[in-house]
């Protein structure tokens, strides 16, 4: 007896289709147990105890965001380049070849946000 070959896309698709049901009907159901009394002191902000003064919506300069970012993007290249170092002994001229062009580009997209002041704080 053989299975056809995409069996595997079926079972992938059932448990992505059971996940879906089983977060929605989580959803539904603590939404409809869970108690619902809003008070004022409730609805306030917390702070670690600390009555909060002023809005809690406060704007940060966008250099911050640009910059968490820049360091996401970076974190997740060197996943790629110690998981490269892992098989280095595996690849063959093309392979480093390939990698030596991952770190240029990298280089240059730094070296343009460096040009922009991207990477200065104030």
């Amino acid at each position: 007896m053989s299975t056809p070959a995409n069996i595997g896309y079926l079972y992938a698709g059932i448990l992505v289709a059971a996940g879906f049901v089983f977060v929605i009907l989580a959803t539904t159901v603590s939404g409809l147990l869970s108690p619902h009394n809003p008070t004022k002191e409730k609805l306030q902000t917390y702070e670690s105890g600390e009555t909060p003064i002023g809005s809690a919506w406060v704007q940060y300069p966008l250099g911050f965001y640009i910059y968490a970012l820049l360091f996401v993007a970076f974190d997740v290249d060197i996943v790629f380049v110690i998981s490269w170092a892992v098989i280095f002994k595996q690849l063959s001229i093309f392979g480093f070849c390939e990698i030596v062009f991952f770190i240029v580009v990298l280089a240059i997209g730094l070296l343009y946000a460096w040009r922009k002041g991207v990477t200065r704080w104030i």
